[in-house]
């Protein structure tokens, strides 16, 4: 019973912190700074054509997530899009940065954290205090059959999003990447 309740804890906690974080995270794309024609800009920049719908789908994503997260709802299928705008994130703004958060132009290590910890909730579910639970959908969305569907839809939509859409730019001979 304690290792079930500690489970059951450790997935509502997990829960909050990432639901939250994604809410915040795409609330700030919408709604702060440069609105969502400044997220849009920047995810041009970065080569994510068009832009705007980029900015879209990644806000709408990381809400909707967000929320599923928090009220345990189809808890793998939401730490998937953690899992699949995160990745995104590693792919075309971070990984060329280095590991560290604190490095110039920011590194991976948040993202990576938040793909992980997404995985990991895959794993274990939504918890007693969830509505997977209440509906009765928990015990076939945990284990390594919610770890396999946050993996790979996470995974195999952010893997299609960008072969589909990122274009970086091209630099020129001999250009180094400043």
């Amino acid at each position: 019973m304690a290792v079930e309740a500690g489970i059951d804890i450790a997935s509502l906690v997990l829960r909050i912190s990432v639901g939250g974080t994604l809410i915040a995270h795409g609330w700030n794309h919408a709604f702060g700074g440069g609105k969502i024609e400044g997220t849009a800009g920047w995810f041009e920049s970065m080569g994510l054509r068009p832009g705007r719908l980029h900015a879209l789908m990644a806000t709408g994503t990381e809400l909707g997530a967000g929320v599923l997260l928090l009220l345990g709802l189809l808890t793998p299928l939401a730490a998937a899009g953690a899992v699949g705008t995160m990745a995104v994130a590693l792919i075309t703004a971070h990984l060329r940065n280095g590991f560290f958060i604190f490095r110039p132009g920011q590194g991976y290590e948040y993202v990576l954290m938040i793909i992980m910890v997404a995985c990991a909730l895959g794993a274990l579910g939504g918890g007693a205090v969830s509505l997977d639970r209440a509906l009765g959908i928990s015990a076939d969305l945990s284990g390594w059959t919610g770890l396999a569907i946050t993996a790979l839809a996470g995974g195999l939509g952010a893997a299609l999003l960008l072969a589909v859409f990122w274009r970086p730019a091209r630099k020129a001979a001999g250009e180094s990447e400043g």
